[in-house]
């Protein structure tokens, strides 16, 4: 018996196995040089399945030894084109070769190479890829370090192993061996990992890049590092440790039944490892049970669903091709796990605003944040229409509901009517409490939360106020106080005979300081107390407390002579002209020229003054 089998049959670790069993016992199997080519290269790239095909043949080569069959090298070598194109069918070509050269049977598991193969009169047997050998993957070698509240698993070259152990709201993460695991033993491990996902009808690997391998086995998400992606062999092991309905999540009817309006884009955000692909999974069986067809898009294809949600893949490596087959199955909701990169958010949108009901899930340390990973992807006034709810977890739990709505008025913190602009207003569900607004400002997108407002407020008056004072008193000769009376009014405090002067004729200068500072302006008379404290401030002198921090030395003075001009005086010279502040200082830098000649004055308790 000679038989030529194929790269397919070699990755899938299938002919040691027929030897083994002694279906090809004492066969004589032909390997094409174009199957160690094309292994080679694969092995070169990182890629788990050329390791694989590699350490197959060393097998092969060992029963060969034994003397239970006979393993031969023929053919022609591929060029490096070649084996760029391998998958036009170059090396199959090569492969195929071989078999009608050595007159011999061709092994595969590729449907088009055996349709080629017949049709070009070659002996093949078609192996179907194996679908009744379900993995259990309980017997793996990567069992042994899961327990039942294990949900990840953490082993790396020359470390001890590791794992994440507990529920969501209590993960501890602690060495589960004594010994560090050998490169070998790890090396061995993925092997084992990746014939398992290619034996087994539930299992895939779904991405192969050069040093990292992913692949979905059974309920366990497997991720394989190789250098030189990381620094050594690292495989991390992650599976899902319990399963929730969507009721035991204690949500409100009114929240559940969001998910059933189709006028909704729900975004499930979360930090990593908080519980969102199992919440996602919950709404996903939860909306089957009520009639809905579902379907779910990930990568990888990880969440825990009923066998009849269909969970597609990037189609080509592209979800937006996804999007435009799910769009032809028509799809009541689809479940859109891991919206994280640009491209994920644009096909969110398109396939939202197509009037599919969309639940997408994304990372986020705040629920907040989910939403502002959509600013500069989604046009700001598109947002609410994209996604109007955000259901944020942490430690499995549901934290924080936020809904979206799209609003013209003026943002909070803004006084003026003629300020109002669209704004998205950002509310908690539950309480009904608006948290943030999103608006334009100029050329940016601001994100400003509403809670503490009350402290904004009085920074923003004080600014007004100032700015008012300011301007009020370049337009008169006497004292002036200023007092804000709403957010849109101020009053003025002039002297008697400054007022008319104040208000111009017609008013004209009143209404031209209206439109100046924004606010609409009474102009009153100073009181009597105001104008007595103005006069005792005048060309008083007092001696101040010096207080002395490591950067600055304050000058204390009583709390009438805030906001008042002054001069520093050390003896009979003026060192420095200030203003006093508002809570009655002067702030002084130690290391300017006026600092160092005042503190040398209190060190050698020479007389220091402050003129008014």
């Amino acid at each position: 018996m000679r038989i030529v089998p194929d790269t397919s049959v070699i990755v899938d670790g299938r002919i040691t196995r027929f030897v083994e069993s002694g279906e090809l016992e004492g066969a004589e199997i032909v390997v094409a040089e174009a199957v160690v080519a094309e292994l080679e290269a694969q092995a070169n790239r990182g890629h788990e399945s050329g390791l694989a095909g590699l350490d197959e043949l060393a097998r092969l080569q060992d029963l060969a030894k034994a003397g239970r069959v006979r393993v031969i090298f023929q053919g022609q070598r591929p060029t490096a084109e070649q084996i760029e194109l391998a998958r036009s069918g170059a090396v199959d070509a090569l492969i195929r070769k071989v078999a009608a050269e050595a007159k011999g049977q061709l092994l595969t598991s590729d449907r088009v190479q055996a349709a080629v193969a017949g049709a070009t009169g070659i002996d093949y047997r078609y192996m179907r890829p194996v679908v009744e050998e379900r993995v259990d993957p309980r017997d793996l070698s990567l069992a042994r370090y899961f327990t039942d509240e294990t949900m990840s698993v953490h082993l790396k070259a020359e470390c001890l192993p590791y794992a994440k152990r507990g529920d969501l709201k209590s993960l501890r993460y602690e060495a589960i061996g004594r010994e560090k695991l050998a490169h070998k033993e790890l090396s061995r491990m993925s092997n084992e990992i990746i014939e398992a996902a290619r034996r087994d009808p539930g299992s895939f690997v779904e991405l192969e890049r050069h040093g990292a391998t992913v692949v979905q086995l059974g309920p366990m998400r497997i991720v394989i590092a190789r250098p030189p992606f990381s620094d050594a062999i690292e495989i991390t092991a992650v599976r899902p440790v319990k399963y929730l309905r969507l009721d035991e999540y204690g949500l409100e009817e009114a929240i559940t039944n969001r998910f059933l309006e189709y006028s909704r884009g729900v975004f499930i955000s979360g930090p990593p490892g908080s519980g969102k692909s199992t919440f996602a999974q919950a709404v996903a069986v939860w909306l089957h049970d009520k009639q809905k067809v579902v379907k779910t898009m990930e990568q990888p294809r990880d969440l825990q669903v009923g066998d009849e949600v269909t969970q597609y893949a990037p189609l080509d490596g592209d979800m937006a091709l996804t999007a435009d087959v799910l769009l032809l199955v028509r799809p009541d909701y689809v479940v859109y796990d891991e919206v994280r990169k640009t491209d994920d958010f644009v096909t969110f949108a398109d396939m939202r605003l197509a009037g599919v009901g969309l639940i997408g899930v994304t990372h986020a340390n705040r629920a907040i944040d989910a939403i502002q990973r959509l600013i500069g992807r989604v046009e700001l006034g598109m947002i609410p229409q994209v996604v109007d709810t955000v259901i944020h977890l942490e430690k499995g739990e549901v934290k924080q509901i936020l809904e979206m709505k799209f609003s013209v008025r003026v943002p909070s913190g803004m006084t003026e009517a003629d300020l109002a602009r669209p704004v998205i207003v950002i509310s908690d569900v539950r309480t009904r409490k608006e948290l943030f607004e999103i608006y334009t400002y100029g050329e940016q997108v601001v994100v400003m939360p509403i809670e503490g407002k009350s402290a904004e407020k009085k920074g923003t008056n004080k600014l007004a106020e100032d700015q008012l004072l300011q301007v009020a008193q370049g337009w008169t000769s006497g004292d002036v106080k200023v007092e804000l009376v709403g957010p849109n009014k101020a009053k003025i405090y002039v002297a008697e005979d400054e007022i008319g002067g104040l208000i111009g004729k017609g008013g004209e200068r009143i209404r031209e300081l209206e439109k100046e500072v924004g606010l609409s302006l009474d102009v009153v008379p100073l009181p009597e107390s105001f104008r007595s404290q103005s006069r005792k401030r005048k060309n008083a002198e007092v001696t101040p407390t010096v207080v002395r921090s490591k950067k600055a030395l304050i000058l204390a003075l009583p709390p009438e002579f805030a906001d008042t001009d002054a001069e520093v005086v050390v003896e009979d010279d003026v060192v420095l002209n200030a203003t006093v502040s508002r809570k009655g200082e002067i702030r002084i830098k130690r290391e300017s020229p006026a600092g160092r000649e005042i503190a040398d004055a209190y060190a050698q308790h020479r007389r220091i003054r402050v003129r008014l």
